[in-house]
């Protein structure tokens, strides 16, 4: 097992299936004590199972992310119980709900920007609230799980294309804040915000959520591919950071533009 993530905490939403799962995986193998959290039990057991099987340490928790009660409660346990070894966030949990402008509907719309964007912004906001005062040699992490939608337009897609346009700005909001959060120190040097916020923008995944629109399955790419660039920017070294990772599968139609 590489152990290079081991001794930290990670908290992954939308742990119970799909691209989830594969980050948790990939972050178990690689030390992590994986926190699945997810609505699904029953699908975030079947995680844990396979984290567990694969030798690596994980638990699974309870979260709606559309809920600011449940968001409060979840981060607030991890840091009672695990301390500043909770220094990981991965925002992954997101839905789509097709609909065009003549016929979407607007509960459909609200709940996919409840889930793609307004959870993940103020869960990440809650987990800052508490990194914020990490020591001097620590750096926390959290990272975005955007879309390729977020940067193109397609139709039937007004509810997740826009979700994710806006998680993908406010992301770019989180960076440039963070980056005006620096200390500066007596001799003029600067001290970075102890955590930094990265995003990964994935095109078509081969999860759960895709099978609504009947992509072939060679067109897609693996979630084990985009989990591992996950993992990939969380063993950065400190000083650095990724804005914006794309990721697309080789045979995707319509990249590069």
């Amino acid at each position: 097992m590489d152990a290079s993530l081991k001794g930290r905490v990670a908290l992954v939403t939308g742990g119970a299936s799909g691209l989830g799962r594969a980050t948790a995986l990939a972050l178990a193998e690689s030390g992590a004590h994986v926190v699945i959290a997810d609505i699904d039990a029953a699908g975030s057991e079947e995680t844990l199972s396979r984290v567990s099987a694969a030798g690596g340490s994980g638990e699974v928790l309870g979260l709606d992310v559309t809920q600011d009660e449940s968001r409060r409660a979840v981060v607030a346990d991890l840091f009672d119980r695990h301390g500043d070894t909770f220094d990981v966030l991965v925002n992954v949990a997101g839905i789509d709900r097709p609909g065009y402008i003549t016929d979407i509907d607007l509960a459909d719309y609200q709940r996919v920007q409840a889930v793609n964007c307004e959870g993940p912004i103020f869960l990440t906001s809650e987990f800052m609230k508490r990194v914020q005062h990490l020591p001097e040699g620590r750096t926390a992490d959290v990272v975005h799980v955007v879309s390729l939608s977020a940067i193109t337009s397609g139709s039937g897609a007004i509810a997740y294309n826009g979700s994710k346009a806006g998680f993908l700005n406010a992301t770019r909001c989180i960076q440039r804040e963070l980056r005006e959060k620096a200390t500066t120190l007596p001799d003029g040097s600067e001290r970075p915000f102890p955590c930094r916020v990265q995003s990964v923008i994935p095109a078509a995944m081969d999860t759960p959520m895709m099978e609504q629109w009947g992509i072939p399955g060679h067109l897609m790419m693996p979630p084990s591919a985009v989990a591992e660039a996950i993992r990939t920017l969380l063993l950065l070294h400190p000083a650095s950071f990724v804005p914006e990772m794309q990721i697309v599968p080789r045979l995707e139609p319509n990249f590069p533009r």
